[in-house]
């Protein structure tokens, strides 16, 4: 079996409709463990909706505050209502902590 070293994320745009977020952890619990079968699984019966997201210009203090009290690890990062990434856990050690470090 393959090892990943995060979560692969999807992020699910719906147009006049928020977002949702769908992390393959959330497929093995719905779909295989609970013995479905994947083609007639909707991702909608899935995804979590709507989607807690970050502000790009959001202090990583406070997102990772955030992530802590919704018990999140990443989140999509939204500006002017489209997705522009996703954030998490090991963004935030690496490009927000190790920069303040220079």
């Amino acid at each position: 079996m393959p090892e990943y070293s995060e979560p692969i994320t999807f992020s699910i745009d719906v147009e006049d409709d928020e977002y949702g977020i769908v992390l393959l952890s959330d497929i093995a619990k719905q779909v295989p463990a609970k013995n479905r079968a994947p083609g007639r699984v909707n991702i909608y019966e899935i995804m979590a909706k709507p989607a807690i997201h970050v502000d790009p210009g959001m202090d990583i203090r406070y997102c990772t505050r955030m992530f802590e009290n919704f018990g999140i690890g990443r989140a999509p990062v939204v500006e002017n209502k489209r997705v522009i990434g996703v954030v998490g856990y090991t963004d935030i050690v690496l490009v927000g902590v190790l920069d303040g470090l220079k």
